[in-house]
């Protein structure tokens, strides 16, 4: 389940929820009770490491995936 994060308009905290998707947007109240919080926009993190094809010979490029353009 996604995790989202809010900030607090009444005493500033940040805090995190997990809720579904299609929830993402419902009110969420602050650990503190208040109401007036505000969804933030968060980053997201990708783990993992490129390579290059096994031979050396470059893929991508562009429209046409590296064939015969240019």
């Amino acid at each position: 389940m996604p995790r989202y994060e809010y900030r607090c308009r009444t005493c500033g905290s940040t805090f995190e929820l997990s809720r579904p998707m299609a929830e993402s947007s419902a009110p969420a109240d602050c650990p503190a009770g208040h109401g007036d919080t505000v969804k933030l926009l968060s980053a997201v993190a990708v783990g993992g490491t490129a390579s290059a094809p096994a031979g050396g010979a470059g893929g991508g490029g562009g429209c046409c995936g590296g064939g015969c353009c240019g």
